[in-house]
């Protein structure tokens, strides 16, 4: 029997440099997109997928995200007393929505290091790892979509993206043969090798590593087993290449639309894009953007 994927782990101690001077004294994870930090969008879609144990490995300066997640009596009390009830079931549903632990990253290592250090919160089980930079709309959350890939295969599986030649650059991409899933040999590929940001034109292929993994326990000796790299980093690809060895790895070019909310007009485009989809702000929002000259809403 495949056993369940119960658990969530959340990178969170990362410095957030390209966003200086916002991120000096703020966590990248807690900017607002429109009215909800971003590392809310990834908890709600590990909720979403049937997953509520969150693991947050955070650092120095994230107290905020910990904060969030807990109860606050005062602005639950004063919410109330002045008959905001919607505002206080907005709030509440924050801290009622998870079972949530943290772990401290002490240095900014990589993210297989960040994965290695929630290795005893995770114990001998498989999970997931959900990198809230990349905030993925979908009408199945992209979690629940590579958890039935590992419901099926009981291997490791990461979330795909075709990029652009140009960006290959940007990105681990992967060298993989297509298999059949659900009727079609498309979107399925087992993964034979990953190159970290190959130069254009000597990728093996457009398919992207995008920030959502289900992953098996055997990746923690797999972790502990690679060497550091520039900064003494210990990359999670790195951590996956290891693993190919002695165990299969799958790869799904998931439905549904990711934002790099890590990047300035990524995080842009989505908070726009987000907005116009709200009922109480599309309207209007909409409204805004097409008086202005030119137009950039249709």
């Amino acid at each position: 029997m495949i056993p369940r994927v119960r658990k969530a782990v959340f990178p969170a101690a990362g410095l957030g440099t390209r966003f200086l001077p916002a991120t000096k004294a703020q966590p990248k994870e807690m900017l607002p997109l429109v009215d909800k930090p971003l590392i809310q969008y990834g908890v709600e879609e590990a909720i979403q997928s049937g997953i509520q144990n969150i693991l947050i490995v955070t650092g120095r300066g994230k107290s905020a995200i910990e904060d969030h997640f807990d109860v606050s009596f005062e602005l639950e009390h004063l919410l109330e007393s002045r008959g905001k009830i919607e505002m206080l079931q907005a709030v509440r549903s924050v801290s009622d929505m998870i079972d949530v632990a943290y772990i401290r990253q002490k240095e900014a290592l990589g993210l297989g290091h960040a994965v290695l250090r929630a290795k005893d919160l995770v114990g001998p089980e498989p999970f997931a790892v959900v990198l809230s930079d990349d905030v993925i709309d979908a009408r199945t959350p992209c979690l629940r979509q590579l958890l039935d890939v590992y419901q099926y295969f009981g291997a490791s599986v990461v979330a795909l993206l075709e990029v652009p030649e140009d960006s290959v650059s940007a990105y681990g991409i992967v060298d993989a043969e297509p298999v059949d899933f659900n009727g079609s040999r498309e979107n399925l590929f087992r993964i034979r090798n990953m190159v970290e940001k190959p130069a254009r034109g000597q990728a093996p292929s457009r398919l992207a590593i995008i920030g959502r993994y289900v992953l098996t326990p055997e990746i923690f000796p797999a972790l502990e087993s690679v060497e550091p790299g520039a900064g003494g980093e210990i990359q999670l690809t790195d951590g996956l290449k290891h693993l190919l060895r002695s165990r299969p790895v799958y790869g799904l070019r998931f439905e549904g639309k990711r934002y790099d909310a890590g990047d300035k007009l990524g995080f842009l485009q989505a908070t726009v894009e987000f907005a116009l989809r709200r009922p109480d702000l599309g309207g209007a929002f909409r409204e805004y953007l097409n008086s202005l000259n030119p137009p950039v809403a249709q």
